[in-house]
């Protein structure tokens, strides 16, 4: 954020400014969503439909695939990323427990989303909430702190606009 509050980035005068385009009407859009800790998931789904809708995509070209766990979600986001999603969002919460699980659950599905959005060119939002409470991942998914749902799909829209706007290599 810029001083000024806001988020735009700036650039001196003359420079190009790449913008994201809108997705396309018939753009495909895939939600893959964790079944651990469903309450919590629920609210980020609900979350990231919500976001689509605001940019006017429907629930027709979204599909949601629950998968049994957050290390699922990379397999099933590499799917979609290759066989036509515009944009894949990854939602899911992992609360810190009294084994060192958590830490190899988080990095593996973070490493996962990131290495599936770099092969495929894809992008592959990350609204994983990582959490060390249950009030903390209440928080992160429609609580005080805002839904992760909501800014992992905006952040997938926004990259997919992006890349749609740049140069094709």
């Amino acid at each position: 954020m810029r001083s000024d509050g806001s988020d735009d980035l700036a650039a001196p005068a003359g420079a190009h400014v790449v913008a994201p385009v809108g997705p396309g009407a018939d753009a495909r859009v895939a939600i893959v969503a964790s079944r651990y800790h469903g309450d919590i998931v629920q609210r980020l789904v609900d979350g990231a439909f919500a976001e689509l809708a605001e940019a006017g995509i429907g629930p027709e070209r979204v599909t949601l695939a629950p998968v049994p766990g957050a290390f699922e979600l990379p397999l099933a986001a590499r799917r979609f990323a290759t066989t036509g999603a515009a944009a894949v969002i990854c939602l899911g919460c992992v609360i810190q427990g009294e084994t060192p699980h958590f830490t190899f659950v988080c990095t593996e599905v973070a490493r996962g989303c990131t290495l599936v959005a770099l092969e495929t060119g894809v992008p592959v939002a990350f609204g994983v909430i990582t959490a060390d409470t249950r009030a903390q991942a209440e928080a992160r998914a429609g609580g005080a702190v805002g839904n992760k749902g909501n800014e992992a799909a905006a952040a997938a829209l926004e990259l997919a606009g992006l890349l749609q706007a740049l140069p094709a290599s």
